[in-house]
C-alpha cells in the first residue's frame, strides 16, 4: 500500500507541475511570437548618406514582409454542410410445388393431397439518415512572420490568450499569405490564408465541465469492451 501511495502522490505533484508550467508559459512554445533577423553589423562610416542594410523603401506600403513582422488577421470563418440519405428496399416471391397424381387423379391420403406445398417469402427493409454542420469564427488575430519562401510568400503563426473568471481561451492560427493580399492598413482576411490551420479551444473550469469523464472517455472508445 506504501509504494501504491507513493506512485500516486508523484503522479499527482507531476501534474501539478505540469499545469503550473503551463499556466506560467500560457501554452505551447512553438506558438510564441517570432522575433525578428538580427540587423547587420552596421559598417564602418564612410561619409556618404546611404548605407547597405539600413534603406527604406519609399514607394511600398508598410505591411508584413519580413520575419518577425506583425500581421493582423480577421477571422471570417464560416462553413456548413448538409447530407442526407433514404433506402428502401422491398422484395416478395411466392411458390406452389404440385403433388404427384396417378392415373390422372391426384394422390391423396386422408382426403389431403401428398406432397403439395406452397411457399410465400417477403422481405423488407427501410433506412434513412441525415448529417448537418455548421460553423462560424469571428474576429481579428495577430501573428508574426516566421519564414519568407523563395516565391515571396510568408509564413506566418499565432496565438491569442484571453482569461475570463476562471476559464482561458485561446485562437491559434498558421499559413502562408501572399503579400500582394495583404491590406494597405496590413491585415488580411482568413480565406485568403493558404493551408491555414485555425484552433479555438480553452482551459479551465467550463472546459472542464463540458467534458466526458475519464470512465465515459473509455466507454465510448474502441477499447470499450461492449
Amino acid at each position: 500500500m506504501t509504494t501504491w501511495s507513493s506512485i500516486v502522490a508523484t503522479v499527482l505533484l507531476a501534474g501539478v507541475l505540469g499545469g503550473c508550467a503551463f499556466i506560467r508559459h500560457g501554452g505551447d512554445r512553438a506558438w510564441e511570437a517570432t522575433a525578428p533577423e538580427p540587423l547587420p553589423p552596421r559598417p564602418a562610416a564612410n561619409g556618404a548618406i546611404y548605407q547597405s542594410g539600413y534603406d527604406l523603401q519609399l514607394f511600398e506600403n508598410s505591411v508584413a514582409r519580413r520575419i518577425g513582422d506583425i500581421l493582423t488577421i480577421h477571422l471570417v470563418e464560416s462553413t456548413g454542410a448538409t447530407k442526407s440519405a433514404s433506402t428502401a428496399t422491398k422484395k416478395a416471391s411466392t411458390a406452389a410445388i404440385a403433388g404427384p397424381s396417378l392415373l390422372g387423379r391426384a394422390v391423396t391420403i386422408g382426403g389431403k393431397q401428398v406432397l403439395a406445398a406452397n411457399t410465400d417469402s417477403t422481405t423488407q427493409f427501410d433506412g434513412s439518415g441525415s448529417s448537418k454542420q455548421s460553423n462560424s469564427l469571428d474576429g481579428t488575430l495577430s501573428v508574426t512572420v516566421v519564414q519568407r519562401l523563395d516565391n515571396g510568400n510568408l509564413v506566418v503563426r499565432g496565438e491569442k490568450w484571453i482569461t475570463i473568471n476562471q476559464g482561458r481561451e485561446f485562437v491559434r492560427l498558421s499559413g502562408i499569405v501572399r503579400t500582394v493580399d495583404i491590406d494597405p492598413d496590413n491585415s488580411i482576411v482568413s480565406s485568403k490564408v493558404a493551408n491555414a490551420r485555425i484552433a479555438y479551444s480553452g482551459h479551465g473550469a467550463v472546459a472542464d465541465a463540458t467534458a466526458p469523464g475519464l470512465f465515459a472517455r473509455f466507454f465510448n472508445s474502441r477499447w470499450a469492451p461492449l
